[in-house]
């Protein structure tokens, strides 16, 4: 068994290190000339003192990457994944997309870039509540695969299932998708939340809503209610939400106390997927005409810098109606 992770980022890791546990071959590309040349001896690109199997080796030649093997796992940050494969030919390929977000040029899913730049890619996407570290260190997670072909579907999440990386299956590519864009937008919306000590109601109440954005938004663009309600949705929005180990939510609680955007970046030195899916959130939602509060009130604290408290106060002054 093979397989080409695009990304050597925490999770494209995670992803590597757990497909070798189950005797995967995996190549790793990045752009990142640092991060191959330690995942090529054996040490994990970002976490000191952390050993990858020897079954791991890393390339910056996205040709080589390509040749490796017929499955390949994109966990590419979102907004360089066309750049990034448009020189590849993904034909024939089974593409796993393990990334988050919303094209912010084309307001496309990964998906559909994917299927336009290669007619004939099989596509999948896999999300759900799943911090890298913890994936690393081998605790339980669980996931869901999502695939319009349901016989390829089950041979994938074969492959990717283990006792502690449960994987289930869905035919809502585009509904598991979203989900996992989605999500961090609500995320930052918590963080701002919590970092103005608005309390835990404040913050169930925003998970409650924003699922509920979420799945407004999802359905009009064609995917299916339920599927908000599972592992992509609810999962990963109750988790990234709630946890200190959330970029979205950790960028929302520092933009709340205080610093400035471009500062909390550089601390952070992690991709916040959550800043340019709410850009791409905001033009479909206005070009769509869906009702979307929380992801509008984010976009005019974050991409406007409208003041924060004059937002939330627009949001506490709207009329409420039936849940």
């Amino acid at each position: 068994m093979r397989y080409t992770v695009l990304g050597g980022g925490r999770w494209g890791t995670a992803l590597a290190l757990h497909l070798s546990k189950k005797g995967a071959k995996v190549l790793v590309y990045d752009i990142n000339k640092n991060a191959i040349e330690r995942i090529n001896k054996g040490l994990h690109p970002y976490i000191e003192n952390f050993k990858l199997s020897e079954n791991i080796k890393g390339t910056t030649d996205i040709k080589e990457a390509e040749a490796f093997s017929e499955r390949i796992i994109c966990a590419l940050p979102t907004q360089v994944i066309e750049e990034s494969v448009k020189n590849m030919d993904l034909n024939n390929k089974d593409v796993i997309i393990a990334s988050k977000g919303i094209d912010v040029k084309t307001k496309k899913l990964i998906s559909d870039i994917i299927r336009d730049l290669f007619k004939s890619a099989r596509v999948y996407a896999l999300s759900g509540p799943s911090f890298a570290i913890e994936v690393l260190k081998g605790l339980p997670t669980a996931l869901v695969l999502a695939s319009e072909d349901e016989e390829r579907g089950k041979i994938i999440q074969k492959e990717l299932n283990a006792e502690t990386f449960r994987v289930y299956r869905s035919k809502d590519l585009k509904g598991v998708e979203l989900g996992g864009a989605l999500k961090n937008v609500i995320a930052i919306a918590c963080g701002i939340s919590d970092g103005l000590e608005l309390g835990n109601n404040a913050r169930a109440s925003l998970i409650t809503r924003g699922l509920k954005e979420m799945a407004r938004i999802g359905v009009s663009l064609g995917a299916e209610e339920k599927t908000f309600y599972g592992l992509s949705g609810a999962g990963d929005l109750f988790l990234t939400a709630s946890s200190d180990l959330s970029r979205n939510r950790t960028f929302g609680f520092m933009l709340a106390r205080g610093k400035k955007k471009e500062e909390i970046l550089r601390e952070l030195n992690q991709t916040v997927e959550g800043i340019e899916t709410v850009k791409a959130v905001y033009s479909i939602v206005k070009e769509k005409n869906i009702y979307a509060p929380v992801s509008e009130a984010v976009y005019k604290v974050v991409v406007e810098g409208e003041d924060l408290h004059k937002v939330i106060r627009e949001m506490l002054l709207r009329e409420p109606g039936e849940e």
